[in-house]
């Protein structure tokens, strides 16, 4: 059994590893730099409100033998239709987010002097390139590290932010996120918290990439547990991100900047100035590898998917898939190359759009995902118990309403 599953050990983490890039180093930090320990309650309420559909995503594949997205044909392939078209919108600009925060951070380096949008590109060519040599193998050995040297990293610098904090001793009190000029930032953060809905189809697919390495197909079990260490991954690094922008930056009168190198610099500070100086060329280098290895995973992950709804739509055989799916890296990579060049002048104008669409398609990809765990072919121990049908509803109603807050929020106030 424990042979068994450290095998099935990988699509979770790797899903974490995708969540904590952008969510996290931005958009918490963000928020505990700017309203304190406020928006604690609403960070954790979306990553429980989500959870349900990321683990449907390991435990239908484990429980039926077939993808998520096999799922989505089985009730109609409009459906993969529908995911199709949201995943290519999505896609494109979440690779580009990404990708340019980590083109931000490696400009940090002063490599060449080179401008943000070039260096993006440059590292969204690199990591094509590694995707086409590397394939899954690659992914599943990097993830792991990562996660572990930034979780480290980030529980040392708030530690050592805690004494002294204007959080702490009371000094400042945070004002209140709960208005309608606030309402675009917290649909923002719940976009992106812990991660876009459409990603569960990724650890779904990940899942037979992981057979093919190891030659072991994962059991429901084994996938439960994997799945549970990456998402409990991410919920912790969410509230110590949370915490370091609380505890570091809340009250001291500045606030982050939309310029890409500016945020960076200002992202490696807030642990400079806990850990030390010193520390900087460290941190610098984790934040750098930590948003290349989200940039990879994103690279995979979009490709990947797209490729089996172009799969299943057309019926082709699996011999295919691999060069679909290859063909799908180069797409995808150019077209975000093409967003970065054309369309965006600052970091967070892009990571705000790319966040903002991902939550407004949440409820659909939700409502799908949860149709589908009950499907006839499911079987009936593995279909979602009580807790879950009542949290998957509550999940559904709440982005719906969100999303229609977000509507009102645009057309009455100019978002």
């Amino acid at each position: 059994m424990q042979s068994g599953l450290w095998k099935a050990l990988g699509p979770g983490i790797l899903m974490s590893c995708a969540a904590i890039g952008g969510s996290h180093l931005v958009w918490s930090t963000r928020a505990g730099a700017d309203f304190g320990w406020r928006l604690l309650g609403l960070i954790l309420l979306a990553n429980l409100l989500k959870f349900p559909f990321f683990l449907y995503g390991q435990r239908y594949t484990a429980a039926t033998g077939e993808s998520l997205l096999a799922g989505y044909r089985r009730h109609g392939t409009v459906f993969v239709w529908i995911f199709l078209l949201i995943n290519i919108l999505t896609g494109t600009i979440n690779i580009a987010g990404v990708a340019m925060l980590s083109g931000a951070l490696f400009a940090g380096y002063g490599f060449l002097g080179a401008s943000v949008p070039h260096l993006t590109v440059a590292l969204v060519g690199i990591c094509m390139l590694l995707l086409l040599l590397g394939h899954y193998k690659l992914l599943d050995s990097m993830s792991k590290g990562i996660i572990l040297l930034l979780a480290v990293g980030t529980l040392v610098a708030v530690a050592l932010a805690m004494p002294g904090s204007r959080m702490v001793t009371g000094e400042m009190v945070p004002p209140s996120p709960w208005n309608w000029a606030s309402f675009a930032f917290l649909i923002s953060l719940l976009g992106w918290m812990p991660a876009p809905v459409d990603l569960s189809a990724w650890s779904s697919l990940w899942i037979f990439s992981r057979e093919e390495q190891t030659g072991h197909f994962a059991t429901v079990r084994e996938t439960s547990i994997d799945f549970y260490l990456g998402y409990s991954a991410a919920v912790v690094l969410a509230v110590l991100f949370l915490a370091l922008g609380a505890l570091v930056m809340f009250g001291s009168g500045e606030s982050f900047s939309d310029s890409g190198i500016a945020f960076s610099n200002q992202l490696v500070n807030l642990y400079a100035a806990t850990i030390g100086d010193w520390s900087r060329p460290l941190i610098l280098t984790a934040a750098f590898f930590t948003m290349f290895s989200t940039t990879l995973t994103t690279m995979d992950g979009y490709p990947r998917s797209l490729a089996a709804c172009c799969s299943l739509i057309g019926d082709l055989p699996a011999r295919r898939f691999r060069q679909i799916h290859q063909a799908w890296i180069f797409v995808s990579g150019l077209a975000a190359s093409l967003v970065v060049l054309l369309f965006v002048k600052n970091l967070i104008q892009l990571l705000t759009f790319a966040a903002v669409v991902s939550f407004v398609t949440s409820p659909v990809l939700a409502i799908i995902n949860f149709k589908v765990m009950n499907g006839p072919n499911v079987p009936e121990r593995y279909r979602p118990g009580r807790f879950l049908r009542v949290l998957s509803w509550a999940g559904i109603s709440f982005f719906v309403l969100m999303t229609g807050g977000y509507v009102y929020v645009t057309c009455f106030f100019g978002g």
